[in-house]
């Protein structure tokens, strides 16, 4: 007799989902996200979604690892700043509690 489990998502399937939530956002509306203190910024050399599902799966060696290596860092009272001043446009995704930016580069995929 088998017993009903639900499933558990596959990498590639969390990877897709994120994908999904992943979405553009300009400074002022990301501002409200960082008086909250929730604001992680992601290294242009990292891909967003991967970190996302890194997050989500809460692989914190990998985080601590970038954290160490300042691939990832809480956004801080001088990225504010340079963003007020630049207004730049950011890929974005939530991984509750945090808001996950990665600065754009023009281009339409994060």
């Amino acid at each position: 007799m088998s017993e009903n489990h639900p499933e558990t998502p596959t990498t590639e399937d969390l990877r897709q989902k994120l994908n999904l939530e992943t979405g553009k956002l300009s400074w002022p509306e990301l501002a409200r996200h960082f008086a909250r203190g929730v604001v992680i910024v992601i290294s242009p050399e990292l891909d967003l979604i991967e970190v996302a599902a890194v997050f989500s799966k809460d692989e914190r060696e990998q985080v601590e690892n970038w954290l160490h290596r300042g691939l990832i860092h809480r956004a801080m009272d001088d990225d504010a700043r340079r963003w007020e001043a630049q207004n730049p446009c950011f890929w974005s995704t939530v991984v509750a509690p945090w808001v996950l930016v990665q600065e754009t580069d023009g281009s339409d995929t994060p």
